[in-house]
């Protein structure tokens, strides 16, 4: 089985839709022998790197008017991942642009390491909805990327240069051109699709179906 899914680190739902998905990939004894690749999604590529804007204007677009009802969705979205075991304070987050986030976590991929990718893509979602520190800031990537296991020297290369800038910008395109307008977006053998955050069963009656398939 191949699994691949597009998602963001500055998307709430792809943090609990890609930890569902890798739950009921171990609960049905695939995750060790199945690959899941992470394919680049912006959200909103043109979020400035810095910013001294709070979560809840950025989740509004500064209609004050809707804040009352945002909140609520966001108290019920930290809900979700609480109830998941994830981490989550949205009032604390600083929303920036994630290109730099998704090029190091394709430095990572390259290393053809699984775990440490896993590693690294789990560090660079806490550091964004639990932390409260900037995903774009080199220091704060820097210092994440080296505690899920990759080497300064290298990470500082890449984060000083264009590299994996191209293949962020491919997954995206072949995101458009496969008619995927959102994420986090699941693509299973390149047959079936799961869209959004989908309860856990919705997984692992999809993974079922597949294996089923194959056997």
């Amino acid at each position: 089985m191949e699994i691949k899914y597009w998602s963001d680190i500055a998307c709430p739902f792809c943090y609990i839709g890609s930890n569902r998905m890798k739950r009921a990939m171990k609960e049905i004894g695939i995750y060790d022998t199945t690959e899941l690749e992470f394919k680049s999604f912006e959200l909103n590529p043109t979020t400035p790197k810095e910013t001294d804007e709070g979560y809840i204007n950025h989740f509004t677009q500064g209609n004050k008017a809707m804040e009352p009802q945002a909140k609520k969705q966001m108290a019920y979205i930290e809900q979700m991942a609480h109830n998941d075991g994830l981490p989550m304070d949205l009032d604390s987050v600083v929303p920036t642009n994630t290109m730099d986030a998704h090029r190091i976590i394709k430095f990572a991929e390259a290393k053809n390491d699984p775990d440490l990718t896993e590693r690294v893509i789990r560090r660079f979602y806490q550091v964004y909805f639990s932390d409260g520190q900037s995903i774009a800031d080199h220091d704060v990537l820097l210092n994440a990327a080296m505690e899920a296991g990759l080497a300064k020297d290298e990470v500082e290369k890449v984060l000083n240069s264009n590299q994996y800038h191209q293949a962020v910008v491919n997954d995206e395109a072949e995101a458009q051109q496969s008619g995927i307008h959102a994420a986090p977006f699941f693509v299973i053998n390149n047959k079936y699709a799961i869209s959004g955050a989908q309860p856990y069963e919705v997984f692992v009656k999809a993974l079922k179906r597949v294996q089923a398939e194959e056997n």
